[in-house]
């Protein structure tokens, strides 16, 4: 538990006490800000399913694949493509109806966004 504190402490010693929560965030592992700043380039997929349904459907599908999840909100999976390749990926939810979802695959790699892309066409099937 001491370590742990003074990680932290070390932590907040290097981003200075005035860091901002985004390089708070960066420090720790967990930002989006990059998935957010590159969903204007997303992959954009509607699944025929409700809100609720294609959430957990992508959770089960990364998890399936060796997906690390780092952060989940309500409108967004936030996740690394396994806990070898540290690639982000986010995957952002909008309702279009009762039946159909939109996700928006956001990733600083082009490659790494078709691939999950692909993965989760799948669930239309």
């Amino acid at each position: 538990m001491r370590r742990l504190f003074v990680c932290i402490g070390v932590g907040f010693i290097l981003l200075g006490c005035a860091g901002t929560k985004e390089e708070i965030k960066g420090f720790l592992g967990i930002s989006t800000k990059i998935l957010e700043d590159k969903r204007s380039e997303a992959k954009i997929l509607i699944l025929d399913c409700d809100y609720f349904t294609a959430y957990h459907k992508v959770m089960d599908k990364l998890k399936e694949n060796g997906g690390f999840v780092y952060r989940k909100t309500d409108d967004l999976i936030a996740f690394y493509v396994s806990d070898k390749d540290t690639t982000p990926v986010g995957i952002f939810f909008k309702e279009v109806d009762r039946q159909k979802t939109m996700i928006e695959i956001s990733s600083p790699s082009s490659k790494t966004k078709e691939n999950i892309f692909n993965l989760l066409s799948t669930l239309n099937e």
